[in-house]
């Protein structure tokens, strides 16, 4: 039987044509997060979600019943500076305040000095909340210390390392007075908070302690210790500016004495007396010298001119200089020169009157110089006598300015040393009404800032807020659940819907079977609920199923159903549908091809009949094997006797032979297939028939393993006509949010009957 093994299909003229979607081995393509997809998952996780709101504010409502309340004391302070006036100008000095001030109050406030004394006041370093050794301390009496310190000591006798290793740390020493009280001062420094109020010069001094009564008491002390020390640095502030006012006073009146004295000095040795008017004599002096040399300068200038008019002799007046015969011998000389001109022009220079001539104009000549010669020795005498007065009296006026000056250069430094004496008392004046201003403030000074509000003991704890913890719990909660869901999702690969078969495997999904629970089962078996309950949703995902085979271009009649792993439901599909073909009315035939772990005979109450196996082994006929449902018309052949050659049997021309045989005799073939990716036996009967109906458990078999059963199936040439998914939920599933989950709305209540 097994000598020729089938090598092709069934004949083409046999088997029909059928339509086949495309198998793809490209990646899952995610949908997109869109709105109605994040309200789907929300609604199908929503208990996720709601578990995690719950969940965080219950343990934030434990956690912080557990802490240890602290409470928080306010005291209110309003900063405002005083207007000083000034005294010499007598007006007000500007406001000096701004919100850099304002701002630098809350470090002056927050300052170590300030903090150590409240840490002195209320002796802070004996409480264990501002002394870390103190709560170091307190370890030792802790279970977990004991433990530790009796196990080091029950394992120090084996091994020193190993007991060294688990023994505690012991606490830590108690530091100095002075260190301890400067650790609990920056503890409370770190518990003391100083705001400025917005838009306003209000210092909020808050101040957190376990004990309500220490809180409000070290924010009024705080608030004390601040003002107290503003009016001490004012009244040092005083103190000082008088001290240095006394001193300036005592360096004024040192000048003063100084000053006067120099004027006494320099009026006795300058011979100035007091209101005597000096400059006016030596001016008057000065203004008649200045007079006499101008004259005298003049009389110079005079002569100068006159023997400067001597000795050129052309074209000057010699009478005004007194020398009457000079000109008449110029004029008898200028009378010779003519004549003698004219005698040459009319004889000539060989001409006995021309000698003549010349020799009365060289006697005329001789004449005028001799002549100009005494009157120049006349003016030149005259010209020295001008010179020596204009240079006695240059001398007499050097004489007096000198004097003039020496007298101004005394005036001038006794006036300066008047007015700087006057300077003196003016501002020894001044000093002296300051220095009184001051000492009278001492006892107007007032701090900068008052006490608004004391603080009051709080009623309530400030840390932790119960409501606030739960309602940051509750949205952090929301926030965490809606990280998991979205992680779920993520990391959820199977398959939910039709939408994600077909985007997944590329594949019709041709029905959803519902899960069938105990509740609703009742007494009744699943197989047999089809034909308990026809017109129930199972029932009718059954004719779904049928429908989708049959409304092909040319229907089956030869229909594998597998699955990709065992468990996903392909038996009590491949039952379910073939009862309900019968029940409409086919000739239909299942056949028992899992024969590794058959399962006909155990529901159809046939174990030990013989079955395929025994016909494709030609140990029997087929009339004798084909047996009949005792609830439809449903014809089915069991598996048989268990064969471990059932490849080469389902390979065998046997094989092809019984597949031609029942098309004739029914309408609907369906092969109850072994699961697809684990045995060869699954992929051989899928070659062999018209069709191939893939079933998947909802929400339980991965994608990657039903990608890979498709691809094997693709490999043997089977046709793969859609994919069913089994066992699906109809209460989550109608909740799902997805397209496919309309048919188990309550509005189609009415078509179906449980």
């Amino acid at each position: 039987m097994l000598d020729r093994p089938v090598e092709s299909r069934a004949p083409a003229e046999r088997r029909p044509n059928l339509r086949q979607a495309p198998l793809s081995g490209e990646p899952i393509e995610p949908e997109g997060l869109t709105v109605t997809a994040l309200l789907a998952a929300l609604r199908r996780r929503r208990w996720v979600l709601i578990l995690c709101a719950v969940l965080f504010p219950v343990v934030a409502l434990i956690a912080a019943k557990q802490l240890t309340p602290r409470y928080t004391a306010t005291t209110t302070l309003l900063f405002e500076t005083q207007n000083y006036s000034d005294p010499v100008r007598g007006t007000f000095l500007p406001e000096s305040t701004t919100d850099a001030v304002v701002s630098s109050q809350v470090e002056v406030i927050r300052s170590l000095s300030i903090a150590r004394r409240v840490a002195r006041q209320f002796n802070l370093d004996d409480r264990p909340e501002f002394s870390w050794w103190l709560r170091d301390a307190q370890r030792v009496s802790t279970p977990w210390y004991r433990l530790r310190e009796a196990l080091a000591q029950r394992l120090s006798a084996l091994s020193p390392d190993l007991a060294a290793l688990v023994a505690p740390e012991p606490p830590a020493e108690v530091p100095p007075k002075e260190t301890a009280e400067i650790e609990a001062a920056e503890e409370a420094r770190a518990r003391l908070l100083v705001q400025v109020v917005r838009n306003s010069r209000v210092l909020q001094v808050q101040f957190t302690s376990e004990d309500p009564r220490l809180a409000r008491d070290v924010a009024n002390l705080v608030a004390d210790l601040y003002i107290a020390d503003q009016l001490e640095a004012k009244f040092t502030a005083v103190r000082r500016a008088n001290d240095w006012l006394d001193g300036q006073v005592a360096k004024l009146r040192q000048e003063l004495q100084t000053t006067e004295s120099q004027i006494a000095d320099l009026r006795a040795s300058s011979g100035l007396r007091q209101g005597t008017n000096a400059r006016g004599i030596s001016a008057e002096q000065l203004s008649k010298l200045n007079t006499d040399l101008i004259e005298a300068r003049n009389a110079q200038a005079a002569a100068v001119a006159r023997l400067a008019a001597a000795r050129g002799g052309q074209g000057t007046d010699l009478t005004a200089l007194g020398a009457s015969n000079l000109v008449q011998q110029r004029a008898a000389l200028d009378t010779a020169r003519s004549e003698l001109q004219r005698l040459q022009a009319n004889l000539g220079d060989r001409h006995p009157d021309v000698a003549a001539a010349r020799s009365r104009v060289n006697d005329a000549q001789r004449a005028v110089g001799g002549e100009t010669g005494r009157v120049v020795q006349a003016l030149e005498a005259e010209v020295r006598a001008t010179t020596a007065r204009v240079r006695s009296m240059e001398e007499q006026l050097r004489q007096q300015e000198a004097r003039v000056n020496q007298s101004q250069t005394a005036e001038i430094q006794l006036n300066a040393l008047e007015r700087e004496a006057e300077a003196s008392r003016s501002l020894q004046r001044a000093v002296l009404e300051r220095a009184q201003i001051t000492a009278s403030q001492t006892a107007i000074e007032k701090a900068d800032a008052r006490v608004l509000s004391v603080g009051t003991m709080p009623g309530s704890p400030s840390f932790p807020k119960v409501p606030l913890f739960v309602a940051a719990a509750t949205v952090l909660g929301g926030l965490f659940g809606l990280l998991v869901i979205w992680f779920l999702e993520q990391a959820d690969s199977t398959i939910r819907s039709g939408d994600e078969v077909r985007s997944a495997l590329s594949l019709p999904n041709l029905a959803l079977v519902p899960m069938l629970r105990r509740g609703l089962l009742g007494r009744h078996r699943v197989e047999d609920y089809v034909v308990r309950k026809p017109l129930s949703p199972f029932a009718e995902s059954m004719r779904t199923l049928r429908a989708a085979l049959w409304l092909g271009a040319e229907p089956p009649r030869v229909v594998v159903i597998t699955a990709a792993r065992p468990g996903e439901g392909k038996t009590t599909t491949s039952v379910a549908l073939a009862r309900s073909a019968a029940m409409n009315g086919e000739r239909v035939l299942l056949i028992d091809c899992d024969v590794r772990q058959p399962s006909l005979g155990r529901i159809f109450r046939a174990e030990g009949a013989a079955g395929v196996t025994d016909l494709l082994l030609g140990q029997a006929v087929l009339e004798r094997i084909i047996r009949r449902d005792h609830l439809s018309s449903l014809d089915y052949i069991p598996a048989g006797a268990a064969e471990i050659h059932s490849l080469g049997l389902f390979m065998s021309e046997a094989m092809a032979g019984l597949l031609d045989r029942v098309r004739r005799d029914y309408d609907l073939i369906v092969l109850d297939a072994p699961p697809a990716l684990a045995m060869a036996d699954a992929r051989v009967v899928a070659r062999l028939a018209d069709a191939t109906l893939l079933c998947v458990k909802w929400r339980d078999t991965p994608r990657s393993v039903v990608r890979n059963s498709l691809g094997l199936l693709e490999d043997a040439h089977a046709r793969v006509v859609g994919v069913a998914l089994t066992q699906v939920d109809a209460k989550v599933h109608g909740r799902s949010g997805y397209a496919d989950a309309e048919v188990y709305h309550p509005r189609y209540g009415g078509y179906f009957r449980e």
